[in-house]
């Protein structure tokens, strides 16, 4: 394009025009632009195989993979769970080489920090965080979608759509995680469960959902104003949630949607692989720090 000369001007396109037209960085077109090595010899042993079988077993792990946007980190991963030790170093560069690398957003320049960054904790079951989002149906229009994730092992304990985003519906997550990780819903039935994160959203500051927490023996810590980092577990499940299920799929009614997002939070919690964890999935550490406890005692 930039060699096309404007048919009202007669002067060639700029190169800033049309990469700007096309939503593209100077950078990545003086890139592709670069001369290639025709063949990059890697100093040291060579692996377990050569890189064109390597980058063979990438592409095969990025397509059995149930999520999109996995980054070179877990496929580094689920190389070793296939007995194929690499380097990460390695799986980068391949990656990088051949564009299978995930696209990223370019961020904002940050602003001055409102707590300490620290929002995970240690234990299961110490620390929920809820939110919601939204997505569109054919038959029935706009649906809320609530859910709650785990601040330790990043599970997402419950999950719940409905076509309106009342305060009702923003319990029923919270509800479904108490039944199945503390065995009754009952007064003071959630006591180890101190703390349960959430915005400022009208359904969260209502008096219903605080009454019904506080019920449960839960202890409401709202984050900061405008610093959506302080619910950043919550945030970063809606992008987990978007990019694999709302984005790629359609659903006709509410209905479809829920039943979709119980199945969608099946295989997250069996598949998702965390690397603050060891590359474990979020099952995988609620099960090892519950069979610790009687161990402990």
């Amino acid at each position: 394009m930039s060699r096309t000369a404007s048919p009202s001007t007669q002067k060639l396109y700029s190169l800033v025009r049309v990469c700007r037209v096309w939503r593209l960085g100077r950078s990545t077109v003086y890139w592709q632009r670069l001369p290639r090595p025709q063949s990059v010899t890697r100093p040291g042993p060579l692996g377990p195989c050569a890189d064109e079988d390597l980058v063979h077993h990438i592409r095969t792990i990025l397509a059995d993979t149930p999520f999109h946007g996995e980054g070179y980190r877990k496929v580094w991963a689920r190389l070793r769970y296939a007995s194929l030790r690499t380097s990460k170093r390695r799986v980068l560069r391949l990656m990088r080489e051949h564009q299978l690398l995930a696209p990223q957003r370019r961020g904002r320049r940050p602003g001055p920090k409102v707590h300490d960054g620290t929002i995970t904790t240690t234990r299961v079951n110490e620390m929920w965080g809820t939110d919601l989002t939204a997505t569109l149906t054919v038959a029935e229009g706009q649906a809320a979608i609530f859910f709650a994730v785990d601040h330790c092992s990043l599970e997402c304990v419950g999950i719940h759509a409905a076509q309106r985003g009342t305060r009702f519906e923003a319990l029923e997550p919270i509800r479904q995680g108490v039944r199945e990780y503390f065995g009754a819903f009952a007064p003071q039935a959630a006591q180890g469960l101190t703390l349960l994160r959430h915005d400022h959203g009208s359904q969260y500051v209502s008096h219903d959902f605080q009454d019904e927490i506080a019920f449960l023996g839960i202890e409401s810590s709202p984050a900061f104003v405008r610093a959506p980092e302080g619910n950043g577990c919550a945030e970063r499940f809606v992008r987990i949630l978007k990019e694999n299920l709302l984005w790629v799929r359609t659903f006709a009614t509410v209905e479809e949607l829920r039943q979709a997002l119980l199945d969608f939070k099946r295989t997250y919690n069996q598949n998702w692989i965390i690397q603050r964890h060891g590359y474990k999935t979020p099952a995988q550490v609620r099960r090892e720090q519950l069979q610790a406890l009687p161990l402990a005692a």
